[in-house]
């Protein structure tokens, strides 16, 4: 094989270093977040920030090291696919990478028709290890919280896991004072759907998502963006990730007091695209073409991909897919 081709195959795990070239650790894990069997057949297709296909073939999975030629250039903003027979492709990209320095990259691959399974989030589960939500969820209830928990489980699973997706998200965001869910009352439960919720939240939110605006954590969401959101008055965009960043749109109109405290009614949602010109012509029309919404499924995994990379802390929103 031409020494062109050979510095795109997969290498062993501790390859000589080599200026010229960047390393790319590649794991697969399934939408139960664990790790592919080992010597799983995966095919994985390499691409440069060029768009030249670089790499296309079957590798041994979990793990598999590329070595990849760095140009210090935008071509080395490189796009790597993963895919396995019965599931559903992911990728990522930018994946950067430097001379001699290895990148991590962590991808998802859900099964094909795979199901939601809640087994790690029946309401013990969420009095247990989701204390807030289970306070919130309880004051959004006429009945028995458990009841009104377990219902939505069996009735409207894309609804719960959208719950869970975008509680999960909020608590991982840091604001100058708490986090988004800290200052949540209630949540509108007869209008949560699969690709948003809604609630009631302490009117102190507005301020404290504008001044993390101010400090480059948010941006503002342009017009046309806010007239997809109603009466809306105001919506930021978390900026952290790549996708699946937390939208929060304000619709400082509709108010209420609850427990002596001035609230304002919040939808959040996630978005599949960071930029609001993808975000519009790859989710918004579609959807709106198809009468789809955004897919809770699809919000997993990448929240969860870009969460790996950037290093945060683990995206577990207490269900899989599998």
């Amino acid at each position: 094989m031409p020494a062109a081709e050979r510095a795109f195959e997969p290498i062993g795990i501790n390859p000589a270093v080599d200026p010229h070239t960047g390393l790319v650790n590649l794991s697969v894990f399934n939408g139960a977040q664990q790790p592919f069997p080992q010597g799983a057949k995966i095919l994985v297709t390499v691409r440069d920030g060029a768009q030249h296909q670089l790499f296309r073939d079957f590798v041994d999975g979990p793990n598999v090291t590329l070595e990849l030629p760095f140009h210090n250039s935008f071509a080395d903003n490189y796009s790597i696919v993963a895919f396995a027979d019965g599931c559903e492709q992911a990728g990522f990209q930018p994946v950067r990478i430097g001379p001699g320095v290895k990148t991590q990259l962590d991808l998802m691959l859900l099964p094909k028709n795979g199901s939601l399974h809640f087994a790690g989030a029946r309401w013990p589960d969420i009095q247990a290890k989701r204390p807030l939500v289970a306070q919130i969820f309880a004051a959004s209830t006429a009945g028995a919280p458990d009841g009104a928990w377990s219902e939505m489980l069996e009735t409207k699973p894309e609804h719960l896991a959208c719950l869970l997706n975008l509680t999960t998200a909020m608590q991982q965001i840091s604001l100058p004072r708490g986090t988004p869910l800290d200052y949540f009352k209630t949540f509108d439960l007869p209008k949560l759907a699969p690709d948003r919720i809604f609630g009631y939240a302490d009117a102190k939110l507005v301020d404290q998502v504008r001044l993390a605006a101010a400090h480059g954590e948010f941006d503002t969401e342009p017009a046309i963006d806010l007239g997809l959101h109603g009466d809306a008055t105001s919506s930021f965009k978390q900026i952290q990730f790549g996708e699946a960043n937390v939208q929060l749109t304000f619709h400082e109109k509709n108010r209420r007091t609850i427990d002596g405290v001035d609230c304002v009614y919040v939808e959040p949602d996630i978005d599949y695209f960071k930029e609001p010109g993808a975000h519009l012509l790859l989710e918004v029309i579609p959807n709106g073409l198809t009468g789809n919404v955004s897919s809770p499924r699809v919000v997993y995994v990448l929240r969860w991909i870009a969460g790996r990379h950037a290093g945060v802390p683990e995206f577990d929103p207490l269900y899989t897919i599998e």
